[in-house]
């Protein structure tokens, strides 16, 4: 059982409620308390130290102590701590941002508008697809094409657009424009014999069925994840994407790439469209944006829909959209230092030193019978367990084999995640050295070899 810091009483915890937790475990259990993070490091209220493996939630990129982060905060604080972006109004650090994100961002891509939260940019985005389809006079291109294992967030419409269960049920969602079609997940789906460009080509088919029974002219947009995060760390099949993008363009429907987790380096690259030669319309990140340490998020536009969204805002007299604390200068001063220490620390080129040591020990883990799948890039990786050894046939999710995996290796020092499908996924703060690598696969290691695997 967890126990609880001294100076906090559990009857006040109670009064916390959890998301993203089963209440009754929770119940009996009680909550994990972290209090203090060093490096990729953090510790809870008894002291115990552990490898931060999943960086919080796929996020603190320069782990959990960067003072150049926190100095900027505490300066900004004393500065203006708040302003708004309405009315023609800007705080001069949001300013700075927008100035500097757009330098580092994917060619064509021209302007940002700036939210809170991945689910917040995700919701923008729909919203600025119908904005953008409305001043063009084609108000019936409302529908939204996600996929299956897809995460984009957990509001109405990000809720919706994400196509995994645990966010859907019990809410009544997804909202009715909503459409979703098959992940990439070749391990998980492939067929008999089939190899990675006949699973292509089925799920390219199906997607272009589903446009044409939906009816082209009905669809706004498609919003896909570089590599699906939360649905299992997918990564995509060759000319995936290439044919996608293809399909898209032939039926005049907008691309919206989603690098809530992907960018900022996550993949070896400093944005996942770059990785997989994507060439979004609209691109959201956040995440990785302030390292974590500030809540915001962007939404960056092409040149051609934000043509049209001003022509139209100009006609109606204002675009009657944003957040009281959209490009809050918190935020931004915490963001535009975070990409300035992206390119001090040579974070990029650090990645790329060491994904191949991470690649590697996230392959070694597939010398474990019950190990079905290891996949990895850059610095982001699985494993997904199976039943029977050589078979992608699924445990019992009953059994929640994954979760007492997870458990397991939480105990020997190193914070995983759980995921979809009986996977495990690895994340690390980017700023992870090789030493601390073998560090953190030493442990999950030793702990594999102890699983008896048929008694979970």
């Amino acid at each position: 059982m967890n126990k609880v810091v001294n100076s906090i009483e559990a009857k006040d915890l109670a009064n916390h409620f959890h998301p993203y937790t089963n209440p009754q475990i929770l119940m009996e259990s009680g909550p994990h308390v972290i209090c203090k993070g060093e490096g990729i490091y953090v510790y809870d209220n008894t002291g115990t130290k552990f490898i931060e493996g999943m960086s919080g939630l796929w996020c603190a990129s320069l782990g959990f102590d960067n003072k150049e982060l926190i100095e900027a905060a505490i300066k900004q604080m004393e500065k203006l701590p708040f302003y708004h972006s309405f009315a023609g109004k800007v705080p001069e650090v949001a300013a700075n941002l927008s100035e500097k994100l757009l330098k580092i961002a994917p060619d064509g891509l021209d302007k940002a508008f700036f939210c809170n939260s991945g689910s917040e940019a995700n919701d923008t985005a729909i919203k600025v697809v119908w904005y953008y389809q409305n001043a063009l006079g084609r108000p019936e291109k409302r529908k939204i094409i996600s996929r299956k294992r897809g995460y984009h967030g957990v509001t109405m419409v990000a809720g919706s657009l994400t196509g995994l269960p645990y966010a859907q049920d019990g809410f009544g969602l997804p909202l009715d424009f909503i459409r979703h079609t098959s992940s990439p997940h070749y391990f998980a789906d492939k067929y008999e014999n089939e190899d990675e460009e006949m699973f292509v080509d089925r799920l390219l088919e199906e997607l272009n069925d589903l446009i044409i029974e939906e009816g082209a002219d009905t669809i706004g947009a498609f919003i896909a994840e570089p590599v699906m995060g939360a649905g299992g760390v997918i990564i995509p099949p060759n000319d995936y994407f290439k044919k996608v993008q293809v399909l898209l363009k032939k039926h005049d429907i907008l691309f919206i790439v989603d690098e809530v987790i992907c960018g900022f380096g996550r993949t070896g690259n400093m944005w996942g469209s770059e990785t997989f030669d994507l060439k979004p319309d609209i691109l959201t990140c956040a995440k990785a944006l302030s390292g974590a340490y500030a809540p915001i998020s962007a939404l960056l536009m092409s040149e051609s829909i934000i043509a049209e969204i001003e022509k139209q805002a100009s006609g109606l007299g204002v675009f009657g959209h944003g957040f009281t604390y959209s490009a809050h200068p918190l935020s931004a001063a915490v963001a535009l230092r975070t990409l300035e220490v992206y390119e001090e620390k040579n974070i990029l080129d650090h990645v790329n030193e060491v994904k191949e040591s991470f690649t590697e020990r996230v392959k070694e883990l597939k010398k474990y019978s019950f190990v079905g799948d290891e996949r990895a890039i850059g610095l982001i990786g699985a494993i997904e367990f199976v039943a029977e050894p050589n078979t992608n046939k699924k445990p019992d999710p009953a059994r929640k084999v994954a979760a007492k995996i997870q458990q397991k290796i939480q105990e020997s020092g190193v914070i995983l995640r759980a995921l979809p499908g009986d996977s495990l996924g690895f994340c690390p703060p980017l700023i992870i050295e090789k030493r601390q690598i073998h560090e953190m696969f030493d442990k999950i290691d030793s702990v594999l070899s102890r699983i008896e695997f048929q008694n979970l």
